[in-house]
This record gives C-alpha cells, structure tokens and sequence, in this order.
C-alpha cells in the first residue's frame, strides 16, 4: 500500500471515528438532557415551512415529467398509454418522492447547517460555549437533528401527493387519460407498504442530512474559506450518501417484504 492510499485510510478511518463519536453524543444529549423547544421549533420552520416552495416545484414538475416520458413511451409499445398513474404513484412514492426531496433538503437546509455551525467554529463561538460549560452537540446539534428528522418524512409526504398530482395533470391534458383511470390505478395497484417504503428511508436520509452538516460544520477550520468549503463538502457528501445509501436500503426493506 501506497504511502498516499495510506493516508487516506487513516484519514476516512479517523473522520468515522469522530462521526461516531459525535452521533453518540447526540443520542446521549437526546435522552438524557431536555430539548430546547424554542430552538427545535425555529429550526423545524427553517427546514420544513421554508423549504416547501423548492420541494414543491421539484416535485410537480418531477411527476410531470415522469408522467409524460411513461405515456409517450407505452403509447410507442401498446398504442395507447398504459398504467401511466401506477408508473408515477409507485416511482413516486418509492424512489423520485424521497430522494428527491432529501436532495433538496441537504443543497438548501445541509448548506446552510454547515455555513452557520463553520462560522461560529471559526469565530470560536462554539469554543466560547465550551468555555462556559456548554456542550455545543447538545445546544447546537440536537435541535438541528431532531428538526431534520421530523420534517423530513414530513416533506416527502408532501412531495409524493404533490408529484403524483403533477402526473395528474400531464395524464389528463395531454395525455387524454381520464381522471378516474388515473386514480384508479394509483388506488387499485399501490398498497400502503409502498408509502411506507418511502417514508422509512426518508428517515434514514434525514439523520445522513443532519449528521453530515453538523459533523463538517464542527469541523470547520480555516476562516471565510474554510466555511465555503464545509458548505460545499456538507452538499456534496450528503448527496453521494442519500444515492448510495438508497440502493442499500431498498434492498433491505423489499427483504422484510416492505413495498
């Protein structure tokens, strides 16, 4: 092994080490100390109120598309358009609703957890905060945390009736399917297990979301520069994370007969 491959173990080692160490201070705080309800509140309204206007664009126009793509590719097979609402309700409700939204949540909410907790590293709040005998995880963290973990799920219900409702007009008018056809399809083929399918592994993309912000902006170092740099690191290994982790957990939730 290289002297370079070396340290990059070393270093990936280390970095899920204090990841760890980290998420177990969280859960610790969780149970052992009383939540700030004033700062989980503030924080659910930033990462759930504020961000329904994105999530609800992506996601109309995601079952919009979805919806058009399904119909003009069945009507080229079958000469007519298929199963277009169990097509949108089943990839919706699965995969497009979660992931999407997760991604979303991490470019806006990620970015802005990881900005705000490098600044106050860099300017040696949290520091401060060690000083007078607060834990910065307790104060800062958890709220932060929790917040995600609630609206989350929350959202990507949201976004999944939204998606499925921009399928709704893409079917009607201009793909000439009946109203009734369309939920009927979506009523009659989708069982709960599929909701809940989605619901579960926006669960898990929330904590991936919220531990990755707060575990880059803890670690920020390296003034103005070093907070454009966690925010972007924040971005982009929330997002790796949510797509790798999707495959795992789909294949761990269709095992236990989960959608």
């Amino acid at each position: 092994m290289s002297e370079y491959l070396r340290e990059r173990y070393y270093e990936i080692v280390e970095t899920l080490g204090e990841v760890a160490i980290m998420v177990a201070d969280l859960f610790k705080s969780i149970l052992r100390y009383r939540v700030d309800l004033e700062l989980f509140f503030a924080q659910a309204s930033r990462i759930g109120v504020d961000s329904l206007p994105v999530v609800s664009i992506t996601s109309i126009f995601v079952g919009m598309v979805l919806a058009l793509q399904t119909g003009y590719s069945f009507q080229n097979v079958f000469n007519e358009p298929l199963y277009v609402g169990t097509v949108v309700g089943f990839s919706i409700l699965k995969e497009l609703g979660p992931v999407f939204t997760a991604i979303v949540v991490a470019g806006r909410i990620g970015a802005s957890i990881a900005a705000e907790l490098g600044t106050m590293k860099v300017t040696e709040q949290i520091d401060a905060l060690y000083t007078l005998g607060t834990n910065p995880v307790r104060y800062l963290g958890v709220p932060r945390f929790l917040a995600a973990f609630l609206m989350l799920p929350i959202l990507t219900i949201y976004a999944d009736g939204i998606g499925i409702f921009g399928g709704y007009l893409v079917a009607t008018a201009k793909l000439g399917i009946p109203a009734s056809t369309y939920w009927n399809d979506i009523l009659n083929n989708i069982d709960i297990d599929v909701v809940v399918h989605g619901v579960l592994k926006s669960f898990a993309f929330a904590a991936i979301v919220a531990t990755t912000a707060c575990y880059v902006g803890f670690k920020t170092s390296g003034g103005a520069e070093g907070v454009g740099q966690a925010t972007t690191q924040a971005v982009v290994v929330s997002m790796v994370a949510i797509l790798i982790s999707d495959y795992f957990l789909s294949a761990i939730l269709v095992a236990f007969g989960i959608g």
